[in-house]
């Protein structure tokens, strides 16, 4: 049995991604908005910070993701869902995402996706 918990898989593989994902957040008419942004890990949380736009639409509609693109050419996606919240105000305001599902994701198939019932190549990391 492993100690390594799933938050820390997660965090792991965030490290190889980098600290630069897109934000995407859903505005009041449905669309999403995607915007880069630099991250930082804070104990089980991921923080950045972010435009009027995003912050307002993590208050209204704290259900987010963070994706980083695949750093291969046929290699995996990272992709976090999380709970979003706003902290602070003014010019001092960050985004904080508590981590909800991660999974890394490209296109195909593979055997242990499709026994899970996935459409694609993933690889559960949390959630």
């Amino acid at each position: 049995m492993s100690d390594v918990l799933p938050i820390d898989q997660l965090r792991a593989e965030s490290a190889r991604f980098g600290t630069q994902p897109y934000l995407l957040t859903q505005g009041g008419d449905g669309r999403p908005h995607a915007v880069a942004v630099s991250i930082e890990w804070q104990g089980d949380r991921i923080l950045t910070s972010a435009g009027t736009r995003s912050t307002a639409n993590v208050a209204a509609r704290p259900l987010v993701s963070l994706l980083w693109p695949s750093i291969e050419a046929v290699g995996y996606s990272l992709i976090v869902d999380g709970e979003g919240c706003v902290i602070g105000s003014g010019s001092e305001v960050i985004v904080s995402v508590t981590p909800t599902r991660g999974v890394l994701h490209r296109p195909g198939i593979s055997a242990d996706s499709a026994a899970r019932g996935c459409g694609s190549d993933c690889i559960p990391l949390l959630g």
